[in-house]
């Protein structure tokens, strides 16, 4: 075995490693939050048009640029957060009243022997909750500090995908074997990365239009007229981008608002989501696979495969570490 197929070994065993050793050490948001800001430096950079600039000079100023909209973003938040929401009728904080006001009212709409167990005053609801928090202060504490951690970990990935990006991977002339079959590892995962990132738009579009087609038609039809609907909407395409966690939160939202028209609504629309949603895994594993070019039933078992082994992690990375295995083992004939 020559130099090169040693180092090409090698670098193969390192990527491997790095890849599994992401998910036990529970760094799977860093390199996420890595790769996107790799590939939108990257990316910006090709179509950013100024006569006269290198490309290294056009990713300086895409970065510098996605640092001010950061800074931005994070010193406005409030007041752009209060300036979105603090009017209208279909703001986000009047949705947000609305589930409060639903959830404590909730108890009426309830079967008798469902009522039992559902506290029927404030006093009760305040008791029941100290309680709770009372038994998993020490949980909610380890969560705290692992939201915390986590935030750490996707700014530290942002700032070494940011630095990344000044490193060319296609570029490997004069750089020794071992460092050039290293960035050939990387630019596959990137590529993987930027396929998966596609897929998951397409997908949250997808899911926005059912949703919508639910709640402007389907309920409407059946007599049914729920409030804030555009809201929702909205709120299904931007939080459906998450994997996974999006349908969750959307579909917990749609469930509690159905409740203000009737319980009978919230049932319905509790079923034809998870029904809808059970479909979507299909038509999810098909629109990911035509990116990564795998069929349905390759990714759908190399995502339970993940999550039996890593849990929802696993779930969430099984697309982009299947794509870049495949195109691994492609692109040396071997599938």
């Amino acid at each position: 075995m020559n130099t090169n197929a040693r180092c090409e070994l090698a670098a193969w065993c390192l990527a491997g490693t790095a890849l599994l050793t992401v998910l036990e050490l529970h760094l799977l948001a860093a390199l996420l939050a890595g790769l996107l800001a790799h590939e939108l430096i990257h990316g910006a950079a090709h179509g950013l048009q100024i006569t006269g600039t290198s490309l290294r000079v056009r990713k300086l100023i895409v970065l510098l640029l996605m640092i001010a909209v950061i800074a931005l973003l994070a010193t406005g938040a409030g007041i752009g957060v209060a300036a979105l929401t603090a009017r209208g009728p279909d703001s986000l904080v009047a949705l947000l009243q609305k589930m409060a006001d639903l959830i404590e009212t909730a108890r009426t709409r309830l079967p008798e022997w469902v009522q039992a167990y559902v506290p029927s005053t404030a006093e009760e609801l305040q008791n029941a909750t100290s309680g709770w928090l009372r038994n998993h202060a020490g949980e909610l504490k380890a969560t705290g500090a692992n939201l915390g951690r986590g935030l750490i970990h996707v700014v530290v990935g942002i700032l070494i995908g940011s630095l990344m990006a000044f490193t060319p991977l296609t570029e490997t002339g004069g750089a020794p074997p071992l460092v050039q079959a290293l960035k050939a590892r990387a630019a596959i995962l990137s590529n993987s990365f930027r396929r998966f990132a596609f897929a998951q738009v397409r997908i949250s579009a997808l899911n926005t239009t059912l949703t919508a087609i639910y709640l402007v038609v389907v309920l409407p039809l059946c007599g049914v007229h729920l409030p804030f609907v555009k809201t929702v909407i909205a709120v299904t395409f931007f939080v459906g981008l998450l994997p996974l966690v999006g349908n969750l939160l959307t579909n917990t939202v749609i469930v509690v608002v159905s409740l203000s028209a009737s319980l009978g609504a919230a049932v319905g629309s509790l079923i034809f989501l998870v029904t809808i949603h059970k479909l979507e895994y299909l038509v999810n594993a098909r629109i990911i696979g035509t990116e990564i070019r795998a069929r349905t039933w390759e990714l759908l078992l190399a995502m339970l495969v993940m999550e039996s082994i890593f849990g929802l992690p696993g779930l969430v990375a099984a697309p982009i570490y299947y794509s870049y295995l495949k195109d691994e083992l492609t692109a040396k004939g071997l599938v």
